[in-house]
């Protein structure tokens, strides 16, 4: 082994070694005190750190249509989001990174590539009735031209994706993806059921436009009538001559938009920089998707903070599971079973999301690792999936596993950081258990809207 490699290699295996008689044996170093008895496949806790490895850009990863454009304007990193390169980073660490696209979201408006959240059409006669046997809540009210946030379960009761659920006409829904592969999932549901639809990918790809004056800016691309469009609201227009479907949704609390570009592999430039030359007076800037801001308004990520091991009952998606849903959907009768637990004052999960609070230095960029919770007395009890810096509550804010037990509001906890984040390293920083969202959104979601009405079920 080269040398240098070599010591690479060792200064990030971070095993530790007991002693058997004459043999040394490995002690995996994956935290087995944190309890994930209820995983197949446990999340690697292993706490390896930044590394300098190349993102490889081939044509085996699909490069999206506007991934040129996104260089264009300044991206210098990206990660891989359903089979699709993904920018992760416009401004650069040494010009204030991360949180100068935050002041820009939070202050102004933004544009986002997103073409990632690849578009599953599900179009015929039984649309609706397929729709409605694969998610959770009734797509039965989901009116033509509105949306719904929702989630797809498996038999077990484990979410296979949470998209954005656009219900374009009588006969056709399109599922805007999370990161996992959901067709292929659909498809192979519809080998035995053999409902009367199609179910396949179509050259429709979204850019998000996210901030406080993203109204202004929608309504000169769009026209007037773009302001009367609700939250998850739909609108059919064309943009420079492109044709798009515009919603009233995003990956973030404030208010923003999507533009679904029809034919973008045709439309994508023409869309694109119609979008840069009406923001200009707004002083809009492209940005990577807000994960800070998505963080602060309890805001999920499908594979950071949730998988197909999750029940929305873990994770503050109660409300996605519903009461008074007669119709049979997959996974119902394991999500009912679950709930009746729950009514009866128990927990079927040995773990539970919850948000959170703690000191350390201001986390301004994202953690390479899921960083390990300690109750009190130091002992490992959950880990961290999405932390950031909240300059507006000016404290560090992160999403992350806990046992059940030690879920309640108000709990006092500890977070591990690595030494960049640490005030002192080795030292780990005190925080608490609160409740989510950290910070109001402009439009409060159905989970917020619904507990506020002392429910947990949508209606």
């Amino acid at each position: 082994m080269i040398p240098k490699m070599r010591e690479c290699v060792l200064k990030n295996l971070h095993y530790n070694f007991i002693k058997i008689g004459e043999k040394k044996m490995k002690k995996h170093p994956n935290h087995p005190s944190v309890d994930q008895s209820d995983r197949v496949v446990p999340y690697n806790l292993r706490q390896s750190g930044r590394t300098p490895t190349e993102l490889l850009i081939s044509t085996r990863v699909r490069k999206s249509p506007f991934w040129h454009l996104s260089h264009e304007a300044g991206c210098w990193r990206a990660t891989i989001y359903n089979r699709i390169y993904h920018p992760r980073g416009y401004v650069k660490p040494e010009d204030g990174g991360a949180m100068v696209e935050y002041d820009a979201l939070v202050n102004r408006v933004t544009m986002w590539n997103v073409a990632v959240e690849r578009q599953i059409r599900v179009k015929g006669p039984d649309a609706e009735a397929f729709t409605d046997y694969v998610i959770t809540r009734d797509a039965t009210k989901i009116e033509p031209g509105n949306g719904k946030y929702a989630i797809l379960c498996n038999e077990k009761g484990g979410i296979l994706n949470d998209p954005v659920l656009l219900r374009i006409a009588q006969d056709e829904f399109w599922f805007s993806l999370s990161d996992s592969d959901l067709m292929l999932w659909l498809q192979g549901v519809n080998v035995s059921k053999k409902f009367d639809v199609e179910i396949d990918e179509i050259d429709v790809c979204p850019l998000q436009i996210q901030g406080p004056l993203s109204e202004d800016l929608m309504a000169k691309l769009a026209g007037e009538e773009l302001r009367d469009i609700p939250y998850y609201g739909l609108m059919e227009t064309n943009i420079e001559g492109a044709d798009t479907v515009i919603s009233q949704t995003g990956f973030t609390g404030e208010k923003g938009y999507e533009i679904y570009v029809r034919d973008a592999h045709e439309n994508a430039e023409i869309v694109w920089n119609a979008v840069l030359e009406a923001g200009e007076e707004f002083g809009l800037m492209v940005i990577a998707p807000a994960h800070h801001r998505r963080i602060a308004a309890g805001i999920l990520s499908w594979g950071q903070d949730l998988d197909f091991e999750t029940s929305p009952l873990q994770v503050n998606l109660s409300y996605q599971v519903p009461r008074n849903k007669e119709a049979d959907y997959i996974g119902k009768e394991e999500l009912e079973r679950q709930r009746d637990v729950i009514d009866a004052g128990d927990f079927p999960f040995k773990m539970k999301m919850v948000g959170m609070i703690f000191g350390g230095k201001n986390i301004t960029d994202y953690a390479p690792d899921f960083w390990i919770i300690a109750d009190q007395d130091g002992n490992d009890m959950g880990y961290v999936t999405s932390p950031w810096w909240s300059p507006e509550l000016e404290t560090n804010v992160a999403l992350g596993w806990v046992p059940w037990s030690s879920s309640e509001i108000g709990t006092k906890l500890q977070v591990r950081l690595p030494d960049e984040y640490s005030e002192e390293p080795g030292v780990a920083a005190h925080g608490e258990i609160v409740d989510v969202p950290f910070r109001e959104s402009v439009n409060p979601n159905k989970r917020e809207v619904e507990k506020a009405k002392g429910l947990d079920f949508a209606e």
